[in-house]
C-alpha cells in the first residue's frame, strides 16, 4: 500500500480519519494525500507549482485568496500532528467534491482512501445523500469511513458481509491485502432474513464452495439470523467487538438506486465502526 488519500473538511470527523490513515501509514510506509475541495466555483487550473494559471480577473483573485487560506489552514492541521516520519502531502482542489476526489484517487494511483462521516437519516439520507457516500459507491480503490477516533490496534478483527450467491474475487483479494496490512482476523458473515431464509445445511453448503471458490483460507464463517441484513451486520459486529465492517457496493446510480438502496451505504450512515467497502461497478 503506496498511498492513503484523506478528504478534510476540517471537522472532527476528518480529523479522526487522518488519525487511523496516519496509523495504517505508520504500518505500511505509505504517503497520505491530505485533500480539501474548495466547492461552488468553476474549476481552475494550477500550474506544476500549485499556483493559479488563470491568475486574472476579480473571481480570479477572490479564488486565490481562498486557496491561500485554505492551504494556510491545512499546514496549520498538519502542524499539530506527530507523523513520525510518515510523508504528507497536503492538496487543494476546486469543483465537485467527490469528482475532485475521483480525480486525484486516479491521477495519484491512490490504494485506499480513508474519510469521515457524520453519517445522516430520515428525508436527508434518501434525497440527498452525502459525498461520502459517492465515494463509497464509485470509488475504484478501497474505502475506509469512520465517524469516531479509532485505534487500530485494538481492532482484531474484520467482519465481511457477503450474500455468498455472486462472484467476487476482487473484493476477495483487496480483502486479503486488507487482512494482512492490518494483521487480523476474517469472518464471513450472511445474515439470515425472513424473506431470504436459508437452512444451516443449505448454508454450510454454499459457505464451503465460496471458501474454495475464492481459495479463503483461515476465516470464519458465521450465520446471523436477524429481520433485515443491515441489522444482522451491525448486530453482529457489536456482538463480536473489536472490529471493522467490509462489504461490497454496486454503484447503482438513478431510480434503481432509490428503489434498491444500498446495505453498505446505510451501514456507512449508522455504524459506529469502522466500515471498508469496495465497489464492484466495473
Amino acid at each position: 500500500m503506496k498511498t492513503i488519500l484523506v478528504p478534510t473538511d476540517f471537522s472532527t470527523q476528518a480529523d479522526n480519519a487522518l488519525d487511523m490513515a496516519l496509523q495504517v501509514a505508520k504500518i505500511n510506509g505509505s504517503k497520505i494525500l491530505l485533500i480539501n475541495v474548495i466547492e461552488g466555483m468553476r474549476s481552475f487550473s494550477f500550474n506544476t507549482m500549485g499556483e493559479l494559471e488563470d491568475s486574472t480577473g476579480e473571481e480570479a483573485y477572490l479564488v486565490k485568496k481562498l486557496v491561500d487560506q485554505t492551504k494556510s489552514n491545512l499546514d496549520d492541521a498538519l502542524s499539530n500532528l506527530d507523523t513520525d516520519g510518515v510523508e504528507i502531502e497536503a492538496m487543494v482542489e476546486i469543483g465537485s467534491p467527490y469528482e475532485s476526489i475521483a480525480h486525484v484517487i486516479t491521477n495519484h494511483d491512490a490504494d485506499l482512501v480513508v474519510m469521515g462521516t457524520k453519517g445522516s437519516g430520515g428525508v436527508e439520507e434518501v434525497l440527498i445523500g452525502s459525498n461520502t457516500e459517492k465515494v463509497v459507491r464509485y470509488a475504484k480503490c478501497p474505502v475506509i469511513t469512520i465517524k469516531d477516533k479509532v485505534d487500530l490496534d485494538k481492532v482484531k478483527h474484520i467482519v465481511f458481509a457477503t450474500s455468498l450467491m455472486e462472484d467476487q474475487p476482487d473484493i476477495v483479494e483487496r480483502l486479503k491485502l486488507a487482512r494482512e496490512n492490518f494483521g487480523v482476523k476474517l469472518h464471513l458473515v450472511k445474515v439470515n432474513t425472513p424473506n431470504n431464509f436459508h437452512t444451516e445445511r443449505q448454508l454450510r453448503e454454499e459457505f464451503q464452495k465460496y471458501l474454495e471458490k475464492h481459495d479463503l483460507k483461515d476465516c470464519e464463517t458465521h450465520v446471523y439470523n436477524e429481520a433485515s441484513e443491515e441489522d444482522g451486520i451491525l448486530y453482529f459486529a457489536e456482538d463480536l467487538g473489536d472490529c471493522m465492517i467490509a462489504i461490497g457496493t454496486h454503484g447503482r446510480t438513478g431510480l434503481l438506486h432509490l428503489l434498491s438502496g444500498s446495505i453498505a451505504e446505510d451501514l456507512v450512515n449508522h455504524s459506529k465502526v469502522p466500515v471498508w467497502t469496495f465497489s464492484m461497478k466495473k
